[in-house]
C-alpha cells in the first residue's frame, strides 16, 4: 500500500476530488496547510500599509491507495490540479506497512 500526499492550490480541490472520484477512489482526508517554496509568498495591502505573506495557504490531500493504482491517482491529481503556474504544488508517495479498520479490524486493502 502507498500513501499519496499532495499539496495543491484551494481552488483545485473541487477539481481533483471529482477527478478522484471517477477513478474510484472512495475516500481521502484534506487539510488546510501553509507554506512556501519557489513560489516565495506575497505582499498584500491592509489600511494602506504593505506586508509580507511569507507562508501561503495550500490543501493538503491525503489518499491511501494499492501499489497498482498509485499511478493512476498520480496522474488523475497533475492532469486536475496543474496551472503550469509556480505554486501548482507537489506530489508525495510513501510506503504503508498496513492499515487498520478500528470499526472492524479488519486489515491492509480490506480496511481501505
Amino acid at each position: 500500500m502507498k500513501k499519496v500526499e499532495a499539496i495543491i492550490r484551494h481552488f483545485k480541490l473541487e477539481d481533483v476530488k471529482n477527478a478522484l472520484s471517477e477513478l474510484g477512489i472512495a475516500g481521502m482526508t484534506i487539510t488546510e496547510v501553509r507554506g512556501f517554496g519557489r513560489q516565495k509568498g506575497h505582499t498584500e495591502m491592509y489600511r494602506g500599509t504593505e506586508y509580507a505573506v511569507d507562508f501561503v495557504p495550500k490543501v493538503k490531500l491525503e489518499v491511501v491507495v494499492d501499489n497498482d493504482a498509485v499511478q493512476g491517482v498520480v496522474d488523475t491529481v497533475m492532469r486536475s490540479a496543474q496551472t503550469g503556474q509556480i505554486g501548482d504544488g507537489k506530489i508525495f508517495i510513501s510506503d504503508l506497512d498496513d492499515t487498520i479498520r478500528i470499526r472492524t479490524g479488519e486489515t491492509g486493502g480490506e480496511a481501505l
